[in-house]
């Protein structure tokens, strides 16, 4: 994977000293951050807003018709939010990908 200026550009392939060939990729997941290839360091978050849906649709899916709203909304600040915002500290986002944060948090309440 590339990031910078060139990024679009074919590569050489590497060979490793068994012989075997490190492929290029468009995409690398590092310690639960996606890292995607452009002209500039990006990450993204597709990937984790689905983590988010899937986490508060157990939740909903276990206890939604049974507690009331208040008790739904803490369990998903707790369980699900830090999901959502794991690790955004290293990716530098755009005015975009926050707003599509806070709306995947917001439409599910």
């Amino acid at each position: 994977m590339r990031i910078g200026s060139r990024h679009d550009k074919m590569c050489a392939k590497i060979t490793m000293c068994d012989g075997g060939e490190l492929p290029w990729v468009d995409e690398i997941h590092y310690l639960g951050v996606f890292i995607i290839r452009g002209a500039k360091f990006k990450c993204s978050i597709n990937k984790v807003k689905r983590s988010f849906y899937r986490a508060a649709n157990g939740i909903f899916a276990k206890i939604g018709e049974l507690t009331s709203k208040e008790v739904m909304v803490q369990h998903l600040k707790q369980k699900c939010l830090p999901i959502l915002l794991h690790a955004l500290d290293v990716c530098n986002l755009d005015k975009r990908s926050m707003q599509s944060l806070d709306l995947t948090f917001n439409r599910f309440l």
